[in-house]
């Protein structure tokens, strides 16, 4: 039997929990860390998970001989040096979206696990979500004909942590928060063919008290192989969550919804209180997702990036993947501050994708 993968999750916020949750059901999995550094929530959380060892400094876990692989749950301005100390200490990467602030960032942290030989891969959930996987199975075996049109969108109410409404910390809106997971979904649907042009409208609409991003977002992508994607993505959905692709064929079309016909329609006036609801108040009418954790991927997504550290395997979502998701979303920024389509590849010396929709900015092309 192979050594069990040794892991140091970084984090403890809603998002650590979902990994935690997830390496319960991975048996090749062995959860010996965590690290936060806000207040005890390190000890409550290894308390709450039965994980032996906590730290309030992530440094202190790397220095931890037995772990194999770490997982980044942090706001994304944390990500970039994270990702190059981890490596730096010869552990493996698994990184939560979106990659990082910006280009540069995404490079540093590329060549820094590059000479570390360290994996770095990209929890993107929808690539191992079961119903959008069996939704690719469809359109690889020919029973749509050749891909014509993709649709995915992903709706709620606004984001669960403060850092995400903040653009200095996050980089963006909903498009930096959630149309990362469109944009990727599309790449991985299709094969990956090269994005060659983005054009975005964005707004921001219902939460102008809250933050500097946009809330509603939609995006036209073009491919190299000639398919269209379109993206909608916002934070101003009541009711719950909701989230769908369709896959519009030469030959065929199919719907991929994540909740409804796999969820108990709820009504309820005083809400109800459920450890990883992923968005959005739980009064009126909401779709009660079962086995949420399964559903979107997560257990199936660990699994993987596991059995890659365990046996040396190349994984399916990766560093590159997630510097070309990254790419996509600044174009997105740029085209929807200038109000044209923009073309890839797209360079930019941006700080953030925020600031190419506030201060317009041109990238070469």
């Amino acid at each position: 039997m192979s050594k069990k993968v040794g892991i140091g999750l970084i984090g403890s916020q809603f998002i650590t929990t979902i990994h935690a949750e997830a390496l319960k059901q991975v048996a090749a999995a062995q959860v010996l860390a965590v690290a936060s550094p806000t207040g005890d929530h390190a000890r409550t959380f290894a308390q709450q998970h039965g994980i032996p060892r906590h730290a309030t400094d992530y440094r202190q876990l790397l220095a931890m001989d037995d772990i194999d692989m770490v997982i980044l749950g942090l706001p994304n301005h944390l990500h970039a040096q994270a990702t190059v100390d981890a490596a730096a200490a010869g552990k493996h990467i698994v990184l939560e979206k979106p990659m990082c602030l910006n280009l540069a960032e995404a490079d540093r942290m590329l060549a820094a696990c590059r000479q570390a030989r360290v994996k770095l891969m990209y929890a993107e959930e929808l690539c191992f979500t079961p119903k959008y996987v069996r939704l690719k199975q469809l359109l690889d075996s020919g029973a749509l004909g050749q891909p014509v049109l993709l649709k995915q969108s992903e709706k709620h109410d606004g984001p669960h942590a403060a850092h995400f409404w903040d653009v200095n910390r996050s980089g963006g809106g909903v498009t930096m928060d959630m149309g990362c997971h469109a944009i990727e979904f599309f790449r991985w649907m299709l094969g990956r063919p090269p994005v060659t042009s983005v054009y975005a409208q964005m707004g921001r609409t219902v939460h102008t008290d809250k933050t500097q991003g946009d809330d509603n977002a939609i995006l036209i992508l073009e491919f190299a192989n000639g398919v269209t994607a379109m993206a909608e993505e916002s934070w101003t959905k009541m009711g719950g969550m909701d989230d769908r692709a369709e896959v519009h064929g030469s030959k065929g079309v199919a719907y991929a919804d994540l909740l409804h016909g796999n969820a108990i329609e709820t009504y309820s006036a005083v809400g109800y209180d459920y450890a990883v609801e992923k968005a959005g108040a739980t009064t009126g009418w909401t779709f009660t997702i079962y086995e949420e954790i399964w559903n979107y991927g997560f257990v199936h997504e660990l699994a993987h990036f596991v059995d890659c550290v365990q046996n040396d395997k190349p994984p399916l979502v990766t560093g590159e993947d997630a510097r070309a998701v990254l790419e996509v979303i600044f174009a997105a920024y740029a085209s929807a501050g200038t109000g044209r389509k923009v073309s890839l590849p797209f360079v930019t010396d941006a700080a953030k994708p925020i600031d190419l929709w506030r201060r317009p900015a041109t990238g070469k092309q």
